[in-house]
């Protein structure tokens, strides 16, 4: 109880410290409030003194942030979040309707979800379930290139090709159910993908574990086992899923705004940049009450599907020494994409030709042109070496910093819910803020949010790790905390979350390209291949090849990763050689539950 009653409370202080930041950004980043009120507002009237001073009497301004806010957070005891300092209106029903929009949409986003990871996962479930794992590699090709897709290309793609040209469904506005399967699909395959890469990377250890040798060999149903060793694997990802219903929720601003939906990412991003605080800081309160939420229930959903067995300390262990991966689609996926870049390295990527405007690809031109007729391979090539360096800095930085937070759950554990809480241009802003503008802002932006779900992640894992049996055993021994760390337990978690941190590369450069989208990042004329989506986005329906061009060499980035993660595998070194572990004990919990589905 006293370790909850902590842990309750240094959550409460993260969340008021947030709220507190939000409350003061106009001053911390020495902007004037009424003139960024005023441009909101009205773009084109000019600021003068008395205008300005009119919209500081009007909105309290004078009194200074801590009055303001003390103001704020005494209304909230009465459900009152003040009033928009845009529009006027009241924001405590502006908010609630947005956050219901966002939960549907998240819904059926997570829906798409579970049906994308299931269809990644279906083949190493159908060979489990017929005992024909074994030396079965995986390069997880297709799920990388899933996770690799821009939500916001996706979202135009669906948009033009789906809801445009073929009229299956509606591509804009918010009306009812029909509206929300576009947006869904392109929120849901991404996470889907990564939430199914994690799943399948899982799989293999549940059917080698014996109590599914056991079930096998008494006759249990193929199906059966499958079933069961998918519950097994869930207590490890439903941190993540925790993770992506809160990042869904309010980090869907590129969707929202594609598809023209009022949903709560949408209206927190103009409160941002609008700099309304009442709106802002209710938006965020209302995310960071959902984290909690889905934090809270993923724990719980987690100890009920282990059972007894967490508390007893008698799992068997996941993590196994695994059979090696392709070792060619690393070197070929990495030889691709090293000819592009040294074909494109020597062109000008600056160099415009106005008549050769979104030219298709030719033999001069073999990825086409842009809307300003630059050579879209010479700019692909010159922005992957900025792109490549920085998103693999973030990377290793994030995994590191991941994994030893997640190495202290309690003192990570309200961090990661609370960040995860935050949309993208917020922390951007809040960066900004406190670090001030400059071509490390958006690197460290992303950096502050992107070891969250690795975070999570080893939580998870080192959580079920640390209620092995062959754990128990060795401290039985007489091994101590230190050795236990080192020979056991960053053994088994760190194979996973490195494999973890490299699928979501792509995503990191994505990252770094929605900032850029936003003003907040790098800016044209720079060929970071963000910027080149994003450039190239409005012209995708005329001329796809300058968008499909830099999307499918992040997609080969995915790839590229994930299959050379594949040699980032645990295993028992014992004279050169890669034995398996011994055996373990049979869980009690599982074999029960196996018996009663007989």
């Amino acid at each position: 109880m006293r370790n909850q009653a902590v842990t309750l409370l240094w959550r409460a202080g993260i969340a008021a410290a947030l709220v507190c930041a939000i409350g003061v950004l106009p001053w911390l980043s020495h902007t004037d409030p009424a003139l960024t009120v005023l441009k909101a507002r009205s773009a084109d009237r000019d600021p003068t003194p008395e205008v300005l001073a009119d919209i500081r009497d009007r909105l309290g301004l004078d009194h200074g942030p801590f009055q303001l806010l003390a103001e704020w957070l005494g209304g909230l005891w009465r459900g009152d979040a003040g009033r928009s300092w845009l529009s006027g209106s009241e924001v405590t029903p502006a908010v609630l309707q947005a956050l219901g929009v966002s939960l549907l949409l998240m819904a059926v986003a997570l829906l798409a979800a579970a049906v994308t990871a299931a269809l990644i996962c279906a083949r190493t479930l159908w060979l489990g379930a017929r005992r024909r794992l074994d030396g079965r590699r995986t390069s997880g090709s297709a799920s990388a290139v899933l996770a690799a897709l821009p939500e916001f290309l996706t979202a135009s793609v669906l948009a033009t090709v789906v809801g445009v040209q073929l009229g299956w469904l509606p591509a804009l506005g918010w009306y009812g159910p029909q509206w929300t399967v576009l947006p869904a699909l392109a929120l849901g395959l991404p996470a889907g993908a990564v939430l199914g890469r994690l799943l399948d990377d899982l799989l293999p250890g549940a059917f080698a574990e014996p109590w599914a040798l056991a079930a096998t060999a008494r006759g249990l149903p193929g199906h059966a086992v499958a079933r069961q060793a998918l519950r097994r694997c869930l207590p490890g990802l439903l941190p993540n899923t925790g993770l992506f219903v809160v990042g869904i929720t309010g980090g869907s601003v590129t969707v929202e705004q594609i598809f023209d939906i009022p949903g709560l990412g949408r209206t927190t991003l103009q409160a941002a940049l609008a700099q309304d605080l009442p709106v802002l800081q209710a938006g965020t309160l209302a995310l960071i009450l959902l984290a909690a939420v889905a934090a809270a229930l993923a724990r719980l959903l987690a100890r009920l599907l282990i059972g007894p067995a967490l508390r007893d300390g008698a799992l068997p262990s996941l993590h196994r020494p695994t059979p090696p991966a392709h070792r060619i689609l690393p070197f070929a996926y990495g030889g691709l994409l090293t000819a592009v870049i040294a074909l494109g390295l020597p062109r000008d990527p600056l160099a415009l030709d106005t008549t050769e405007r979104l030219a298709s690809p030719s033999w001069m031109h073999p990825f086409g042109t842009d809307a300003l007729g630059r050579d879209v391979l010479a700019r692909v090539a010159h922005g992957a070496l900025d792109t490549l360096l920085l998103a693999a800095a973030i990377t290793a930085v994030t995994l590191l910093t991941g994994v030893a937070l997640g190495l202290l759950p309690r003192l990570s554990g309200p961090l990661v819910d609370t960040v995860t809480a935050l949309p993208p241009v917020l922390v951007a802003l809040l960066v900004t803020a406190v670090v001030g503008s400059g071509g490390g802002t958006p690197a460290l932006a992303v950096a502050a949010v992107a070891w969250a779900p690795l975070a999570a992640h080893t939580s998870a894992l080192l959580r079920q790790e640390r209620a092995a049996l062959h754990l128990t055993a060795t401290r039985a021994l007489g091994a101590g905390p230190w050795y236990l760390l080192r020979h056991e337990l960053l053994p088994a978690v760190l194979p996973p979350v490195t494999r973890h941190a490299l699928l979501r590369l792509p995503g990191i450069a994505l990252a770094l390209a929605s900032l850029a989208f936003l003003g907040l990042g790098a800016q044209p004329p720079s060929p970071e291949w963000g910027l080149l989506l994003a450039e190239n986005q409005p012209y995708a329906e005329r001329a796809p090849w300058a968008v499909l061009a830099p999307a499918a060499v992040l997609a080969l980035l995915g790839a590229l990763a994930v299959t050379a993660a594949g040699g980032v595998r645990r295993g028992r070194r014992r004279r050169g050689r890669t034995e398996p572990a011994p055996p373990v004990p049979e869980s009690p919990s599982h074999t029960r539950e196996l018996v009663a589905t007989r």
